[in-house]
């Protein structure tokens, strides 16, 4: 055992003069040019770092007489003892670092995750017992499926799906994520960033293969966002990646080129349809209504209608039961009363004009009814005017007259 210190302690000693040596002769200016010499010898270099070394803690050496040749045991061990205590305090100062805001240090002793450290300036073991990771959780990372970094550069192998109706179509889109779980993030895949990618392909492509072409480009971009968001936190808990998804945005769908064209004239063949039916659901709201107040109006024309009939009849028998009673007890005045009522409603719905010949008068005939036609008042009015000027008289007035003079000629 003692064997085995001693060549250890040359071994550290030789290792360490010759470190020295070489630490020194850069500050020897006249190192290599000192003719017939070689580099300058380890006992000596010894001997100068120790007067060195005796300066800076106020120890004076002996003269030349006494100064031992060799650098003694007990020197040895102070000098080296310093530089080892030197080096120990830069290893120590090596376990110190800054964990940044919104960052999270994550510290390995022996390669194994032993704690999560805090922002702010922290200590591990230095290397090589313990290691230190520092990982941003804040920061929002994001992964682009079906292009890359330019809508316009396409990844074809990434866009091209194939929907629930057998059409092909073009899809780029873009998630957004953080880190919930730094150490799940470091530990429990080997590149998470590529997982993530993995799963927004896998989720959108599932969401994509069960829905119609027109509703992925058109009405449900959307929802099939929704739906892929959560999808991929789904298989990225299953995959235990420590990620949570934030965002995911369509940025473009579309057909594929080589069909747009074909494409958009379905497109607009659709939107005409789609107009037309517009336009006739508009025709049809404006005429069913009418249609329907129409009818309501003529239901109710005709209800009343038959209330009027009903009630006209009902009073009609009422006026026939009186007149019964009254002809039963006078029936000839009943019978007059009933014929002259007769004639008067007959006489006044007509232009006619009866004349008695037999009584010998000679009438003029005055149109009433045209001069009341003419004038638009009624008889009474016309007759409370006798200032006026009568009416001119048509030619079927002087015809009248002239018959009527001839045939009372005749009977003279």
């Amino acid at each position: 055992m003692l064997a085995y210190f001693r060549t250890c302690r040359d071994f550290v000693r030789d290792r360490s003069l010759r470190l020295l040596g070489a630490l020194m002769s850069l500050n020897d200016p006249q190192w290599g040019r000192r003719p017939g010499q070689g580099p300058p010898d380890l006992d000596e270099i010894w001997r100068e770092f120790n007067k060195k070394l005796n300066g800076l803690f106020g120890r004076r050496g002996g003269g030349g007489g006494d100064e031992p040749k060799g650098p003694g045991l007990r020197r040895f061990g102070g000098g080296a003892g310093l530089l080892l205590g030197l080096l120990f305090a830069v290893w120590l100062a090596s376990g110190f670092y800054i964990v940044p805001e919104g960052q999270r240090g994550l510290v390995l002793r022996f390669g194994k995750f032993v704690e999560t450290t805090m922002p702010g300036p922290r200590w591990h073991l230095p290397y090589p017992i313990e290691s230190a990771e520092v990982v941003n959780v804040a920061g929002v990372r994001s992964v682009e499926v079906g292009y890359r970094n330019n809508v316009k550069s396409k990844v074809l192998k990434e866009s091209l799906m194939l929907t629930d109706d057998e059409n092909i179509i073009d899809v780029q889109f873009a998630v957004q994520y953080i880190l919930k779980s730094p150490t799940d993030y470091l530990f429990n895949n080997r590149v998470p960033d590529e997982s993530v990618l993995q799963a927004a392909e896998t989720a959108i492509r599932e969401i994509v293969g069960k829905s119609s072409m027109d509703f992925v480009i058109f009405e449900g971009r959307a929802e099939v966002a929704a739906q892929a968001h959560k999808l991929m936190q789904e298989i990225l808990d299953r995959y235990g990646t420590g990620i949570q998804i934030s965002k995911v945005t369509m940025q473009n769908a579309q057909p594929p080129e080589q069909v747009q064209a074909a494409f958009d004239d379905a497109v607009k063949a659709g939107q005409d349809r789609e107009r037309q039916k517009n336009e006739g659901q508009a025709y049809a709201n404006d005429v069913v209504p009418k249609a329907k107040g129409m009818a309501a109006r003529l239901q109710e024309e005709a209800e009343g209608y038959r209330q009027r009939v009903i009630e006209q009849a009902e009073g009609d028998a009422a006026r026939f039961r009186q007149i019964v009673a009254e002809y039963n007890k006078a029936p000839q005045v009943t019978r007059d009363r009933l014929y002259i009522e007769a004639m008067q409603q007959i006489m006044s719905n007509t232009t006619k004009v009866l004349i008695d010949q037999k009584g010998g008068n000679n009438l003029i005939y005055l149109p009433l009814d045209k001069i009341m036609q003419m004038s638009g008042t009624g008889p009474g009015e016309g007759l409370a005017k006798p200032a006026e000027a009568p009416p001119a008289q048509d030619s079927s007035t002087m015809r009248s007259r002239e018959a009527f003079r001839s045939r009372e000629r005749e009977s003279r």
